[in-house]
Protein backbone atom coordinates (compact mmCIF):
# COMPACT_ATOMS: atom_id res chain seq x y z
CA UNK A 1 0.00 0.00 0.00
CA UNK A 2 1.21 3.53 -0.73
CA UNK A 3 0.32 6.60 1.22
CA UNK A 4 -0.95 9.76 -0.45
CA UNK A 5 1.47 12.65 0.35
CA UNK A 6 0.94 16.15 -0.99
CA UNK A 7 3.72 17.48 -3.23
CA UNK A 8 3.99 20.77 -1.35
CA UNK A 9 3.82 21.38 2.34
CA UNK A 10 1.12 23.85 3.42
CA UNK A 11 2.36 26.71 5.59
CA UNK A 12 0.18 28.71 7.92
CA UNK A 13 1.14 32.43 7.86
CA UNK A 14 -0.37 35.69 8.92
CA UNK A 15 -0.25 38.98 7.06
CA UNK A 16 1.51 41.80 8.89
CA UNK A 17 0.84 45.38 7.90
CA UNK A 18 3.85 47.66 7.47
CA UNK A 19 4.20 50.40 10.03
CA UNK A 20 5.58 53.71 8.81
CA UNK A 21 9.10 54.47 10.03
CA UNK A 22 10.58 57.84 10.85
CA UNK A 23 12.83 59.28 8.15
CA UNK A 24 16.53 58.77 8.76
CA UNK A 25 18.63 61.91 9.01
CA UNK A 26 21.56 61.78 6.62
CA UNK A 27 24.69 63.52 7.87
CA UNK A 28 26.24 66.22 5.77
CA UNK A 29 28.66 64.77 3.24
CA UNK A 30 32.39 65.19 3.80
CA UNK A 31 32.94 66.28 0.21
CA UNK A 32 31.16 68.67 -2.12
CA UNK A 33 29.87 67.58 -5.49
CA UNK A 34 33.12 68.89 -6.98
CA UNK A 35 35.18 66.63 -4.70
CA UNK A 36 36.35 69.36 -2.31
CA UNK A 37 36.46 68.28 1.36
CA UNK A 38 34.47 70.31 3.85
CA UNK A 39 36.26 72.43 6.48
CA UNK A 40 34.86 70.25 9.28
CA UNK A 41 36.17 67.12 7.60
CA UNK A 42 39.67 68.58 7.19
CA UNK A 43 39.71 69.87 10.78
CA UNK A 44 38.60 66.48 12.12
CA UNK A 45 41.33 64.69 10.16
CA UNK A 46 44.02 67.07 11.44
CA UNK A 47 42.81 66.72 15.03
CA UNK A 48 42.71 62.93 14.69
CA UNK A 49 46.29 62.79 13.40
CA UNK A 50 47.50 65.16 16.11
CA UNK A 51 45.91 63.17 18.93
CA UNK A 52 47.21 59.92 17.43
CA UNK A 53 50.74 61.32 17.38
CA UNK A 54 50.42 62.54 20.98
CA UNK A 55 49.15 59.16 22.09
CA UNK A 56 51.87 57.20 20.32
CA UNK A 57 54.53 59.51 21.78
CA UNK A 58 53.08 59.02 25.24
CA UNK A 59 52.93 55.25 24.82
CA UNK A 60 56.53 55.18 23.64
CA UNK A 61 57.54 57.13 26.74
CA UNK A 62 59.03 60.03 24.80
CA UNK A 63 57.55 62.90 26.75
CA UNK A 64 60.49 65.31 26.62
CA UNK A 65 64.00 66.00 25.38
CA UNK A 66 65.51 64.07 28.29
CA UNK A 67 63.64 60.96 27.24
CA UNK A 68 64.83 61.31 23.63
CA UNK A 69 68.43 61.73 24.77
CA UNK A 70 68.25 58.63 26.98
CA UNK A 71 66.70 56.65 24.12
CA UNK A 72 69.49 57.78 21.76
CA UNK A 73 72.06 56.68 24.36
CA UNK A 74 70.40 53.27 24.69
CA UNK A 75 70.43 52.81 20.91
CA UNK A 76 74.10 53.84 20.70
CA UNK A 77 75.01 51.43 23.55
CA UNK A 78 73.15 48.59 21.84
CA UNK A 79 74.86 49.30 18.50
CA UNK A 80 78.30 49.36 20.20
CA UNK A 81 77.56 46.06 21.96
CA UNK A 82 76.50 44.51 18.64
CA UNK A 83 79.70 45.68 16.91
CA UNK A 84 81.84 44.37 19.77
CA UNK A 85 80.11 40.98 19.64
CA UNK A 86 80.57 40.80 15.85
CA UNK A 87 84.28 41.62 16.22
CA UNK A 88 84.60 38.90 18.87
CA UNK A 89 82.94 36.33 16.58
CA UNK A 90 85.25 37.29 13.68
CA UNK A 91 88.34 36.94 15.91
CA UNK A 92 87.16 33.51 17.06
CA UNK A 93 86.62 32.35 13.47
CA UNK A 94 90.11 33.52 12.40
CA UNK A 95 91.73 31.54 15.20
CA UNK A 96 90.22 28.25 14.02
Amino acid sequence: MTENKPDKEILDAEIVEETPTAPVEVPEPDYSEGGVPSFDHVRDRIEQRYTTSLGSTELAGLGGKEDVASLDKKIADRDKAAKDKLAEIRRAMREQ
